[in-house]
């Protein structure tokens, strides 16, 4: 049987794990790129599907969850 879905990528992680240890190793996923889709909300806004992304992946990484000033990244001479 073929299942034929779009997953976000943010959502992707550990799908294989769980998709295996739920078919009793029985299932393969076979991932690729289909497209592109805008996300709503601000960056620096806070709210929205795109903050939340944000945090979410800083969180995963181990950084800290505000999204560093741009002054940070400035070279001063």
């Amino acid at each position: 049987m073929t299942l034929l879905a779009y997953l976000p990528v943010m959502e992707s992680f550990g799908f294989t794990a769980d998709l295996r240890s739920n078919t009793g190793g029985k299932a393969f996923p076979q991932c690729s790129f289909d497209h592109w889709e805008p996300m709503t909300g601000s960056v620096y806004g806070g709210g929205g599907k795109v903050a939340e992304t944000i945090v979410s992946v800083r969180k995963r990484k181990g950084l800290k969850e505000g999204i560093p000033e741009i002054a940070q990244y400035l070279d001063k001479l």
